[in-house]
């Protein structure tokens, strides 16, 4: 796992200062989620998927 400065998780501060942030009104709120989801998404694009073995890729 990543550690930050002075030894303390990257991940768990980067959670609490997510939950640190109020919005203001519902349209700041909204984009705080889409923020979310767009993260969400890129996760998804990046994941490893395994591939279907039983039909082999052709034409390396």
């Amino acid at each position: 796992m990543t550690k930050a400065k002075g030894g303390l998780d990257k991940n768990l501060s980067n959670v609490v200062e997510d939950l640190d942030v109020e919005p203001v009104n519902s349209h700041h709120a909204q984009q705080l989620q889409q923020d979310v989801n767009d993260r969400r998404h890129q996760a998804e694009i990046n994941h490893d998927h395994t591939s279907d073995l039983s039909t082999p890729k052709t034409g390396d």
